[in-house]
């Protein structure tokens, strides 16, 4: 059983119904690492549809969290921001200084990043955590809080091992410049909440609208009590023992509700560079990531790991590796026949991570593909500049028939995208030589050249298709007593300039019968 749906059936033994949640600080761009506990949400909540049971799906974004620093893409402009509620200060123009009459904050980078998550199939419930303090949602459990606070101080010391300042208050008072830094608590007089600030001014707040917030263990503990929240998957960061879920689940009963069950998932990482971290630089944007990515490859990677696995991120070599799988299963679906109990799971496991990976819910995978795969279509994006000729190539080829799709259009886009950019493997890169160079002929041996000159001969008299090529190559070895390694390699410093490369027979298809003849006549006529 695929994972998601071993979660969704647990779940579904002890809520009738469900709501998913997962969450994210939009305190600045985001990276891939964030799609891990989102699709994880995602997915679950897909397999619990999928079961038949109710779930709901929330996006909780925590734009009542304080602006914490200045970072590297603001300008000094925003030191007078920190403190404040990420829904109360204007959004960065390019140069990162604020734009007074733009959006907010919160939402400036929200938006782009809930596009994105549009493209990969997740359309959540989104929740504005602000709002929820505005419509007055967290006054019982911040007066709760307030009353059991000496408890909550206790359970977070001896759970996280850390020592609370003197003084400390499940509750941050916004102050009269609109900070919750240097806010001192006073008091507390259902529903106000009496403060000094940093500046000696005195004020109280309204616990029923947005003039404070909860401290982070706090407020999530509260938040799975409001939403009625059955899961949401923590990183390894939250969860570890002594984390802010531990904390969180005793103050969620302190608050008068049960916490959802612990789940922790793994970081992904990007290949060779560890953890992924916004402010070390060591990120690549989901955003980024789409525009290289087919959708559903991106949704693959994630349904295909168990939750505990960390994953290597690769917009590299892996990347065709990772296409390559993702094809075979859709071509070759595990049959539905008698198995052992091992090979059972794995099965169900492969089946489950396929259905996942798709953008809709229920929509058939051999279109994903849109019959063209992902190594063919990036060596007819490297060798012809024009689309329209690679959708005469394709009709061709008979992969296509009639109009390309917009599957097939975004697939091809995304493809010169990603060739275009710094992640697209070197030693795929494909150059056409106009003839072999004098370094590369110094490698050709005798018995090549003789191999390549019958090969030339036989080009000459073929109808020009991949399989009469194919069919070429290996007669010609054949008959020359060349093994076809070498024969291969003589091709590729021919007609590539390395002595590795896609599927050549393919390559010299594509570019045609004319160009392939005059690579050969200029290279040994």
């Amino acid at each position: 059983m695929h994972w998601a749906d071993h979660t969704a059936l647990r779940l579904s033994e002890k809520h009738d119904s469900q709501v998913i949640a997962s969450g994210i600080t939009p305190s600045g761009e985001f990276h891939i690492g964030h799609l891990r506990e989102i699709l994880t949400a995602e997915m679950i909540h897909r397999a619990c549809l999928d079961a038949d049971k109710k779930s709901q799906y929330i996006f909780i974004v925590d734009s009542m969290d304080p602006l914490r620093r200045v970072y590297d893409f603001l300008s000094q402009e925003y030191e007078k921001y920190i403190g404040f509620p990420l829904a109360n200060i204007p959004a960065p123009n390019p140069d990162g200084t604020p734009n007074y009459d733009g959006e907010n904050y919160a939402i400036h980078f929200l938006n782009p990043f809930l596009d994105a998550l549009k493209q990969i199939g997740v359309i959540p419930k989104v929740v504005m955590n602000h709002e929820t303090y505005e419509n007055g949602e967290f006054a019982e459990k911040i007066d709760i809080a307030i009353t059991n606070r000496d408890e909550i101080c206790k359970i977070i010391e001896k759970i996280s091992g850390r020592e609370l300042p003197e003084g400390w208050y499940p509750y941050n008072p916004i102050g009269s410049d609109g900070s919750m830094d240097g806010v001192t608590v006073t008091g507390y007089e259902k529903p106000y909440v009496f403060w000094t600030d940093r500046h000696g001014k005195n004020g109280k707040s309204d616990i029923r609208k947005a003039q404070g917030k909860m401290p982070w263990r706090v407020d999530w503990a509260a938040k799975w009590g409001v939403h009625g929240i059955t899961c949401e998957p923590a990183g390894k960061d939250h969860g570890a023992a002594g984390g802010s879920f531990d904390t969180g689940i005793p103050i969620c009963r302190i608050l008068g509700s049960e916490p959802p069950e612990k789940m922790v998932y793994e970081w992904i990482q990007l290949k060779g560079s560890g953890p992924m971290s916004s402010s070390s630089g060591n990120t690549i944007g989901p955003i980024e990531a789409l525009n290289l990515v087919p959708p559903e490859i991106l949704r693959y990677i994630i349904a295909r790991t168990k939750i505990k696995k960390h994953i290597d991120f690769d917009t590299g070599p892996s990347l065709f590796e990772t296409a390559d799988e993702y094809e075979r299963l859709v071509s070759n679906p595990p049959e539905d026949k008698e198995l052992s109990k091992k090979k059972k799971v794995a099965r169900d496991t492969a089946l489950g991570a396929l259905r996942l990976s798709q953008v809709e819910r229920g929509h058939d995978a051999s279109l994903s593909t849109a019959g063209v795969s992902f190594r063919h279509l990036a060596m007819l994006a490297q060798i012809k500049s024009d689309n329209e000729d690679i959708w005469t190539s394709l009709k061709r080829s008979q992969h296509l028939d009639g109009k390309p799709n917009h599957v097939l259009i975004n697939r091809l886009s995304r493809m010169r995208n990603w060739i275009d950019s710094q992640h697209f493997p070197e030693d795929s890169r494909i150059k056409i030589q106009d003839s072999i160079s004098d370094e590369n002929n110094k490698k050709i041996s005798e018995k090549q050249r003789k191999f390549l000159e019958m090969l030339y001969d036989r080009l000459e008299r073929i109808d020009w298709n991949e399989t009469e090529i194919n069919q070429s190559i290996r007669d010609s070895s054949t008959n020359i007593g060349i093994n076809r390694r070498d024969a291969y390699i003589a091709l590729y410093l021919l007609i590539l300039g390395t002595d590795y490369g896609p599927r050549i027979a393919s390559i010299m298809n594509e570019i045609g019968k004319e160009s392939t003849l005059n690579i050969f006549s200029k290279s040994f006529q």
